[in-house]
């Protein structure tokens, strides 16, 4: 495959200013937008307001140096220094539709002057449509939805629909996880998050993933990651006690853990288990969701219909928060005449509600579920792999879609990754700096960095983010033992 160098069809412009501080000043960009000193100039002082009151969320607050966003449109973000960057983060992977999509920044704007907003025991034109339109993609009978403000609440409610549903307690999470930062929601997380906020009291049992490239089971085939991976599973139920297990909750494909798909036939196993044993079965589809793995759901690959489906991020590209949990028929009838103790102020917001019909009815018209399926199969992935063979700091690939991770080792034979678990590294602060430098924001996580663009981006910027990864490489090789 070829891809664009770093420097094709970049214009730079070099402008004067004036006393009056509103002439353009020189920025970088493919489509030669420019700001003012005065824009340059507001956005430092937001940057200082930022700096003396927000408190930003997982991190140390005094060291941090956060980039200011003066602007986003379609797959790129400019930052406070007026540079264009192309934003193969999809942020917290959720601008699924890339950023500033006219439909949808139309359908706010409408909504707004119509109804900004009413509580959520009334009925709304705008969540109607949405849950509606919600329910047509979900799998199986996946027939109701309860709608949140975010993923992690998605989460929180699917657990405690499930526990009611039950009369069990116990939840089972993967390791390698990650559910959200609220209470409940942290601590059914897989990942080091967890542990300052984890104080053993929600009665979550976490298990070994099915994880191939790092196998907790000794694996050396697919097959065999399969056998064993659902083995353990079955064991720790047995264990744990079946009359005790409300749900097992999974990442169908775990986003900021490692975009580690499962294996085939593992997916239907943790199926058949819950299934057996009473289980309630919650497939997070937080990021893996809306077209994010090239179809509407990520459990679509694999044919499986969980109990509960949570959802959030993609479902309007993040440009009102919202998030839910799609409801299967057997656990809505449990509530028909039983209340469900559980509610937000916010619940179907009718500006949220009405991104979402506009993001899914884009998605619809413009194709984006099978050319993020495309994109993944005749551009992302070749090219992945293609620079595997020539980067020894590539110590796996793998992925779907609009969502691919690149895990990066100092040594191919043992697998040392170039950061710890848990924890950066300067090797890998090299490589995100170079990829910025070359104009690509990137998401990074431990010793990875993850290919996750808007499913909408073009493909000569596709390749233009593949390049500068490509080049970032070279700098990763140089540690390699």
């Amino acid at each position: 495959m070829t891809v664009m160098n770093a420097n094709e069809d970049v214009d730079r412009e070099v402008v004067g200013t004036s006393d009056a501080g509103t002439e353009p000043v020189e920025t970088q960009s493919h489509d030669s937008r420019t700001f003012t000193a005065e824009e340059l100039s507001a956005g430092q002082q937001a940057h200082d307001l930022d700096r003396a009151h927000v408190f930003h969320s997982w991190q140390a607050q005094g060291p941090f140096t956060p980039m200011t966003v003066l602007a986003a449109e379609g797959p790129y973000v400019w930052d406070g220094e007026g540079r264009k960057l192309l934003d193969m983060s999809s942020q917290l992977v959720n601008t699924n539709i890339g950023h500033q999509h006219p439909k949808v920044v139309a359908a706010i704007q409408e909504q707004a002057a119509k109804l900004c907003t009413i509580a959520p025991q009334h009925v709304n034109d705008a969540r109607s449509e949405a849950a509606r339109l919600i329910t047509e993609v979900t799998p199986g009978d996946l027939d109701h939805v309860f709608f949140t403000n975010g993923g992690a609440d998605a989460n929180e409610h699917a657990i405690r629909m499930a526990r009611l549903h039950t009369g069990r307690t116990k939840v089972l999470s993967a390791y390698r996880s990650y559910h959200g930062g609220t209470q409940l929601a942290v601590n059914v997380t897989g990942d080091p998050r967890r542990f300052a906020n984890d104080y053993s009291a929600e009665g979550i049992v976490h298990f070994m993933p099915a994880y191939q490239y790092r196998s907790y089971f000794g694996a050396t085939t697919e097959a065999e990651e399969t056998q064993r991976a659902l083995q353990h599973l079955e064991d720790m139920i047995t264990l744990e006690g079946p009359s005790n297990i409300a749900a097992l909750i999974l990442e169908t494909v775990p986003g900021t853990a490692g975009i580690y798909g499962p294996p085939a036939g593992y997916l239907e196993g943790v199926r058949e288990l819950t299934s057996r044993h009473g289980i309630v079965f919650i497939a997070d589809e937080v990021m893996a969701g809306f077209g994010r793995t090239g179809a509407w759901f990520a459990v679509d690959h694999w044919g499986v219909t969980p109990d509960l489906l949570t959802f959030a991020k993609g479902v309007n590209s993040g440009y009102v928060p919202l998030g839910g949990v799609a409801i299967s028929d057997d656990i809505f009838e449990t509530f028909r005449d039983r209340v469900y103790p559980g509610g937000l102020t916010y619940s179907g917001h009718p500006l949220a509600c009405a991104a979402a019909v506009a993001t899914i009815t884009a998605m619809r018209e413009e194709g984006m579920i099978g050319n993020a399926e495309r994109l993944g199969r005749d551009i992302i992935g070749p090219a992945l792999h293609e620079m595997a063979q020539r980067h020894p700091s590539i110590g796996d690939i793998r992925g779907m879609g609009c969502f691919w991770a690149v895990e990066l080792v100092k040594d191919r034979t043992t697998s040392e990754p170039m950061a710890a678990y848990g924890g950066s590294s300067p090797e890998m602060n090299r490589v995100i700096a170079a990829m910025k430098s070359g104009g690509v924001l990137p998401f990074a996580n431990f010793n990875r960095i993850h290919v996750v663009p808007p499913l909408n981006t073009p493909d000569d910027d596709v390749c233009f983010g593949l390049e500068v990864l490509d080049q970032a490489l070279s700098i990763a090789d140089g540690y390699v033992n």
